[in-house]
């Protein structure tokens, strides 16, 4: 009987401590925000991996806690995602989830209203998210509050934060409404300087005026060597946008010169026309101009990054014709594959072995490429199609 009572007991404890612990939804994404908006409460979201440690810790000694359910269970509507599996891939993509755990908290539109990372304890779990359930936060959409000319400062940065790398566009108009209501007695902090920089593209950025007028107080952050450094190259994007000549899809380089020259050096000005003339190139399918660019470049190999010359050796593999730029080609390769071998630069240089004429080094370097990207469960697809080539 002794037994029996026992067993019932540890049952027991087991259900009531369930119930403590939060409760988390088992439904689609798109029903969880439904029922949010429903609700009209937050989304809590715990993003997880299957072999993150500290989830399996916040799984084990947080989640469970009464504390942490009765404020959880009460305020959100809670669900849990594998990062890794079915949706959760897409969530990740979507709110650029990258480590784990990561907790993601949305309103009934499915936007971010605040994303925290890393093992909590209780205390500190239950005041996050205290603070990320204020008032505020669910007044509804955050474009919606932005289009009807919010301007609090706090508001302004957790849409810089949340925006920066999954909607940037959005995240800089909030940073430029910030800046512009900045007022000019508050110096700005070392945070603003770096939203500052972060969100400044171009001398036509609403950003540009701030970063100009208040110089004095951004080189207090950094020197004032890197100030102009920056400074120049944003003037410098606005020199290749006018050499553009989209109609015909070329570089007008001598405007470019003439124009950029004075302003960083003859050599910066070069350097920076070759990686215009890279990119555009490329963009366009203009694969012999690029190819001049390239060469031209890249001259003096030794000066750049292998994975450099690795990019530009692929599309030389893929799209040029020309022996002797092809065994040039070649020689980026082989940089990248000394370093250190991948089943990606090994495929390359095979392809460019081949081009070339060199079959036996192609074969050799092509069945390395195979093998590699079978140990590490990658498609050798390619590889195994330039064997068949090859033979």
């Amino acid at each position: 009987m002794k037994k029996i009572i026992s067993g019932i007991s540890i049952f027991c404890a087991v259900i009531i401590s369930a119930q403590e612990a939060i409760q988390f939804q088992e439904l689609p994404y798109k029903d969880i925000i439904a029922k949010a908006k429903k609700e009209k409460k937050l989304v809590f979201i715990d993003a997880y991996a299957s072999w993150c440690g500290p989830c399996k810790m916040m799984e084990k000694n947080v989640f469970t806690q009464k504390s942490v359910g009765e404020y959880f269970n009460t305020n959100f509507i809670n669900a849990r995602f594998d990062m890794e599996k079915g949706e959760g891939r897409e969530i990740a993509s979507k709110f650029g989830v990258r480590s784990y755990p990561t907790y993601l908290f949305l309103n009934g539109e499915g936007e971010l209203v605040s994303r925290n990372t890393g093992y909590m304890e209780e205390s500190l779990f239950v005041a996050m998210a205290q603070d990320i359930n204020a008032p505020g936060n669910k007044k509804g959409s955050l474009k919606e509050r932005f289009a009807n000319g919010e301007k609090n400062p706090e508001f302004l940065i957790n849409v810089m934060k949340l925006n920066s790398e999954t909607d940037y566009n959005f995240a800089k108009k909030a940073s430029e409404r910030y800046f512009e209501n900045k007022k000019k007695t508050e110096e700005l902090s070392k945070e603003e300087v770096g939203f500052l920089l972060y969100f400044l593209k171009s001398t036509e950025d609403g950003n540009y005026s701030t970063f100009t007028s208040r110089k004095a107080e951004i080189i207090k952050f950094l020197p004032e060597e890197t100030y102009n450094e920056f400074d120049a190259q944003i003037k410098l994007s606005k020199i290749v946008e006018q050499s553009i000549d989209d109609k015909n899809k070329r570089i007008n380089e001598d405007s470019f010169m003439k124009a950029a020259e004075p302003l960083v050096g003859k050599q910066a000005a070069m350097t920076k026309l070759n990686q215009t003339k890279l990119a555009f190139y490329e963009q366009n399918a203009n694969f012999p101009e690029y190819e001049k660019a390239a060469l031209d470049y890249y001259k003096n190999s030794d000066s750049f990054e292998p994975n450099e010359l690795l990019r530009a050796a692929w599309v030389f593999a893929d799209h040029v014709k020309t022996v002797s730029s092809l065994k040039k080609a070649t020689e980026w390769a082989e940089k990248s594959v000394m370093r250190g071998e991948t089943s990606e630069n090994t495929y390359i240089l095979a392809k460019l072995y081949y081009l070339t004429g060199n079959k036996e080094m192609a074969k050799s370097y092509a069945e390395m490429s195979k093998n590699m990207a079978v140990q590490a469960n990658s498609d050798s697809k390619l590889a195994e199609e330039l064997l068949k080539q090859i033979k």
